[in-house]
C-alpha cells in the first residue's frame, strides 16, 4: 500500500461527518484533518466544555473550516436516540459516520446508564445503536460510508461471551475491552453483508490506531497503575505514536477512495502498533459471519433499535425492553 499522509485527503466541500468521542485523542485529530479537507464535520461527546476548546483548536488551525460540537453520550441509549432526533431535525442527509468513542479497561466493573457493562454499552452497544437510527439518513447521503475504530486487542483473549456479555459473572477489564473492540469490528463487517443484501448503498470498514498517545488509558487504568507505569517506561517510546499519526487509520477508511468496503486499517510496524496504514490483520472471530450474525439479532434487542428487512436476517427486526439480566439466547 502507497504511504497515506494527509496530504492524500481530496477536499470534499460540504461531505458531512459526524465523528463520536471527538473532544480529544484520535476523535479530535479525525476531526481536524476532515476540516481541514473542508468536510462539514460534528464533533460529538459529553462535555460541552471540552467540545469548546475542541473547536477552538480546529479554528486555530482552518479558520474557515465548518464544525460544531453536539452533545452525545454513547453510554446512554436514551442520549443516542436524542442526539438522532435532533440532527435529523437538521440534516437531511448524513454522508460518514466516524463510531470513535471509547473507553479503556476501568480497573472495576461499571455500567452505562442502560446497566450495560461499560466498555461493551459504550464501545459497542452505543455506536450500533447510533448508527441504526442514522441509518435512514445515511442511505440519503453521497457515497456513504461507516467507520468502526476497532483495536489490535480484538485478537487478543477476545470473544463474545454470550453468556455473559455484561461481564456479571466475573469482571475481566482487559478481555471486557477485548469483546467490545471485537464486537465492534464484527458489526463493521456483518454492517456491509446487511447493506449489500439490503442494498442501502454503504461502504462499512474499521480501523484501529495501533499504540497512540492519547487520555484512553489514563480515563480507564489510570496513570497509577503498575502496568501503565511499565509501559509508558518501557515500552511507550518504541511502540506508540502520536494521536495525529494513530488517526490515519481512520482517516484513510473514512476519506480515501483506495479503502474497500468490509476493509480493517492499521499501523504497518511492530506488530501494528505504529508505523504507515497498512491492512490490519483480522482476528479469526471477527471473520465468524454466524457469530456476527448472532450478535447484531442479540444487539438489536438489547439496544430497542431496527433495522430494515434484507435477505440474510435470521428473524423480524426487534424492538424491546430487554436489558442485561435478561439477555436473549438467541
Amino acid at each position: 500500500m502507497k504511504t497515506f499522509t494527509l496530504s492524500d485527503i481530496q477536499a470534499q466541500p460540504g461531505r458531512r461527518v459526524v465523528i463520536t468521542g471527538a473532544t480529544g485523542g484520535i476523535g479530535l485529530q479525525t476531526a481536524l484533518a476532515l476540516a481541514g479537507a473542508r468536510f462539514d464535520v460534528i464533533l460529538t461527546g459529553r462535555n460541552a466544555d471540552k467540545g469548546a476548546v475542541a473547536l477552538r483548536q480546529i479554528r486555530d488551525v482552518h479558520p474557515r473550516a465548518t464544525v460544531r460540537y453536539e452533545d452525545l453520550d454513547l453510554a446512554s441509549l436514551d442520549s443516542v436516540a436524542r442526539f438522532a432526533e435532533r440532527f435529523a431535525a437538521q440534516h437531511d442527509a448524513l454522508d460518514v459516520l466516524v463510531n470513535n468513542a471509547g473507553v479503556m479497561m476501568p480497573p472495576r466493573r461499571q455500567t452505562t446508564a442502560d446497566g450495560f457493562e461499560l466498555q461493551f454499552g459504550t464501545n459497542y452497544l452505543g455506536h450500533y445503536a447510533l448508527t441504526a437510527r442514522l441509518l435512514s439518513l445515511l442511505r440519503k447521503g453521497a457515497a456513504p460510508r461507516v467507520v468502526n475504530v476497532s483495536s489490535g486487542a480484538h485478537k487478543l483473549l477476545a470473544d463474545i461471551h454470550f453468556d455473559d456479555l455484561q461481564w456479571q459473572r466475573r469482571y475481566k477489564p482487559w478481555r471486557a475491552y477485548a469483546q467490545s473492540k471485537l464486537a465492534s469490528l464484527s458489526f463493521a463487517f456483518e454492517l456491509q453483508r446487511r447493506s449489500n443484501a439490503g442494498d442501502w448503498g454503504l461502504i462499512s470498514n474499521g480501523a484501529h490506531p495501533g499504540y497512540a498517545r492519547t487520555d484512553l488509558i489514563a480515563n480507564g487504568p489510570g496513570n497509577d497503575a503498575w502496568s501503565t507505569r511499565l509501559g509508558m517506561r518501557w515500552f511507550q517510546p518504541w511502540a506508540s505514536q502520536s494521536a495525529a499519526d494513530g488517526a490515519l487509520p481512520t482517516l484513510y477508511a473514512a476519506a480515501s477512495a483506495q479503502a474497500r468496503a468490509a476493509g480493517y486499517y492499521g499501523p504497518r510496524d511492530r506488530f501494528e502498533m505504529r508505523g504507515p496504514v497498512t491492512d490490519a490483520a483480522i482476528g479469526a472471530h471477527a471473520k465468524d459471519e454466524a457469530v456476527a450474525a448472532r450478535l447484531w439479532d442479540v444487539s438489536a434487542q438489547l439496544t430497542g433499535v431496527s433495522w430494515p428487512r434484507t435477505l440474510i436476517d435470521t428473524a423480524a427486526p426487534v424492538r424491546s425492553s430487554a436489558r442485561p439480566d435478561s439477555e436473549p439466547s438467541a
